[in-house]
């Protein structure tokens, strides 16, 4: 559902927080250190971060989140304090890390909460590992359309790490940052997160750090735009409270995403943040956390067994082979056949 709720809490819950406050612990899985932040204690919420990010783009939300729950935000192997190893960095390979440090940390289910390729990984997650999966929020998540920034694309071609390494140069940061402050005064959609996106250019500080980075985009974009998709698996989320967040002025994956796949996904939410970019929870920190305590509060937590996941397969396969030169209309089912599967899986 699209709505204008909007947070009665006070601006101190989500007081500032300085990085000591919330302990960047370390844990050495499969030979690679993993770094994460933890905080309070309940039912698990796991945050995970976009392309270029790390754990410290959640650090004004973590209070407010870790009241009632424990809290986990790592930073994605290749990404802010973890190991950046020549390694494989698909959105397969991130959900099979997020499950193993979960299992570190005695962690058996959780709420995924998943920023752009963060929500790509959280939706691998839930497809990969639905037993262990509570409910998933996506904000302004990746994997539900093809169009991406024309940014991204080129930095998915040859030469990225040389065009990456001329940012770094003072001449350059002048004219860049020069760029930025027209597009805000210019008040276009890039002007909104071009501050958010330099940022990500300077958490790249070396050859290695950007290495990962372009590894990380090559595995999701390529020239023509984004390569991995999960709208023919958002049927599946029917036995899964699912809430998608978006800026209704995201220069990086645009708002029209957020309406395919809240049509392609049954039951999900829907909420747009007017005026916001591609970080809705940094721009309304508040609201965002109101939602997603609202929401917490509001559905049960998913509880797929093998055979009810086994089931929505089964129906969705089905649904699809009419598509194929084998399909025949004895192989269709019907919204209705597939809506009912989901109610057994309810029950």
């Amino acid at each position: 559902m699209s709505g204008t709720f909007r947070a009665s809490h006070r601006e101190d819950r989500l007081r500032p927080v300085s990085l000591p406050d919330v302990e960047l612990r370390h844990h050495v899985v499969h030979g690679y250190r993993r770094a994460y932040r933890i905080a309070g204690e309940g039912p698990a919420i796991l945050l995970i971060h976009g392309i270029g990010d790390s754990s410290a783009t959640w650090a004004d939300l973590i209070p407010g989140l870790a009241r009632h729950n424990t809290v986990i935000a790592p930073d994605l192997l290749g990404h802010g304090a973890s190991d950046k190893p020549r390694a494989d960095y698909s959105v397969a390979a991130y959900a099979n890390g997020m499950r193993d440090l979960l299992g570190v940390l005695g962690i058996e289910r959780a709420t995924l909460i998943g920023h752009s390729l963060g929500g790509g990984v959280a939706m691998q997650f839930a497809y990969q590992f639905p037993e262990r999966t509570e409910r998933l929020v996506l904000v302004s998540t990746g994997g539900v359309g093809r169009e991406v920034n024309p940014v991204l694309r080129a930095v998915s071609l040859p030469g990225a790490d040389l065009m990456l390494s001329l940012l770094k140069l003072p001449t350059m940061g002048l004219q860049t940052r020069a760029f930025v402050q027209l597009m805000k005064f210019l008040d276009t959609d890039l002007g909104q997160d071009a501050p958010d996106l330099l940022n990500l250019v300077d958490a790249l500080p070396d050859a290695t750090s950007r290495s990962a980075f372009i590894r990380t985009l090559r595995a999701v974009v390529d020239w023509r735009g984004q390569v991995v998709t999960m709208l023919d698996r958002c049927y599946l989320v029917q036995g899964m409270p699912t809430m998608l967040l978006w800026g209704s002025r995201d220069s990086v994956l645009p708002v029209r995403h957020a309406h395919d796949a809240h049509s392609a996904m049954p039951g999900s939410r829907l909420e747009v943040f007017e005026g916001a970019g591609h970080f809705p929870f940094h721009t309304d920190p508040i609201r965002f956390l109101a939602l997603v305590e609202n929401f917490i509060a509001t559905t049960e937590p998913g509880s797929l067994s093998s055979e009810q996941w086994r089931d929505l397969l089964r129906a969705g396969r089905r649904g699809e082979a009419t598509t194929g030169p084998a399909g025949n209309a004895a192989d269709r089912l019907s919204g209705r056949e597939i809506r009912e599967a989901s109610e057994r899986s309810a029950t």
